[in-house]
C-alpha cells in the first residue's frame, strides 16, 4: 500500500459510456440547412424554403429511425442511407456547400462534427486493414 493510495484510487478498467449524438447531429443539421438556405434561396430568420424545409422534416423522422440507433454515424457520411437517392443527392450537396458557413459562423460546432467525421474514417479504416 502506498503513501498516496488513499489520495488516489486505482482506475478500474470499464467500458466507457455510449454517448447519444443524435440531439447534436440534429442541431448541426438544422443549421446547416438554415445556412445553406439563406445564401442559395434568400430567406432570413428561421424561415426556411418549402423544398429545404420539406427535405429538413424528412431528415429528421429518418434520423429518429435510424437502424443504428444513438451510436449512429454521421448522416452525410453513412453508407445506408436512410433517403431515397434524390433525396440523399440533394441531402449531401447541402452538407457540403454550406460547411463554409458553418465555420465561420458556428466554429465549435464544425470542430466537433470534423472530428467525428474523422473519427468515423479512422474506424473505417481500421476495420479494413483487419480484413
Amino acid at each position: 500500500m502506498g503513501i498516496f493510495s488513499r489520495f488516489f484510487n486505482k482506475r478500474t478498467k470499464q467500458p466507457a459510456p455510449i454517448k447519444n449524438t443524435v440531439p447534436e447531429e440534429k442541431k448541426a443539421i438544422r443549421k446547416a440547412f438554415g445556412i445553406y438556405c439563406h445564401s442559395h434561396h434568400n430567406t432570413s430568420g428561421k424561415a426556411l424554403c418549402p423544398k429545404c424545409n420539406a427535405l429538413l422534416m424528412t431528415a429528421m423522422t429518418k434520423i429518429q429511425r435510424c437502424p443504428y440507433g444513438i451510436t449512429k454515424p454521421l448522416c452525410h457520411i453513412c453508407e445506408t442511407p436512410c433517403f431515397g437517392q434524390k433525396q440523399t443527392m440533394e441531402f449531401r450537396k447541402i452538407m457540403k456547400s454550406s460547411q463554409r458557413g458553418m465555420f465561420f459562423r458556428h466554429p465549435m460546432m464544425f470542430i466537433k462534427q470534423k472530428l467525428k467525421e474523422w473519427g468515423f474514417a479512422y474506424m473505417k479504416q481500421k476495420q479494413n486493414q483487419k480484413k
